[in-house]
C-alpha cells in the first residue's frame, strides 16, 4: 500500500506524519513524500519516506499511485501555504480516489465548524491510528492496495 504524505512550507507536519507511520507500521507500508518545496520534502525524507518527489508536477503525476492520502485539509484549497498549494495540485488530490486522511488545519480565510480543538500531535496521533486500522482491516489492507 503506498500512503502519500503531502506538505508545504517547511514540511513539519508531514515530517511528523512520515515519523509516526513509520513508528507504527514499520516497512509494512510506502511512504511517498510530495513536498511542494524542497524543504519539505527533505524534511520528509529525513523522517524515513521512502521516496520522495517536489512541486506541482510531481504532485500531480504522483498521487494516482496513493491509496491513502496525508496531510493537513490545506492540501485541498487551492493557493492555501501562502500559494505554494497551486489548483492543479488541490485538484489532483482531491480528484484522486485516494482514501484522504486530513489534519483539520487550515488558512486564514477558512473555518471548519464542530471542531473541538486538538493540539496538533494529538491530531496526528488519530491521522496514524485511522491509516493502521485501515491498514489492517479485511484483507490485510489489500482493499487499501493501489
Amino acid at each position: 500500500m503506498i500512503i502519500a504524505v503531502v506538505d508545504g512550507m517547511g514540511g513539519s507536519i508531514g515530517q511528523e506524519i512520515v515519523s509516526q507511520l513509520r513508528g507504527e507500521l514499520g516497512e509494512k507500508a510506502e511512504i511517498m513524500a510530495l513536498g511542494t518545496n524542497a524543504i519539505s520534502t527533505g524534511n520528509m525524507m529525513k523522517a524515513r519516506a521512502n521516496r520522495g518527489a517536489t512541486g506541482e508536477n510531481a504532485i500531480v503525476v504522483s498521487i494516482p499511485e496513493a491509496a491513502v492520502v496525508m496531510g493537513s485539509l490545506s492540501i485541498v484549497v487551492p493557493n492555501s501555504m501562502m500559494g505554494e498549494l497551486t489548483p492543479a495540485m488541490a485538484v489532483a488530490i482531491a480528484g484522486s480516489k485516494a482514501r484522504k486522511v486530513l489534519i483539520p488545519l487550515t488558512h486564514p480565510k477558512l473555518d471548519v465548524v464542530g471542531m473541538s480543538v486538538i493540539p496538533l500531535p494529538k491530531l496526528i496521533q488519530e491521522a496514524v491510528s485511522l491509516v493502521k486500522q485501515l491498514l489492517l482491516e479485511g484483507d490485510g489492507g489489500k482493499a487499501l492496495e493501489g
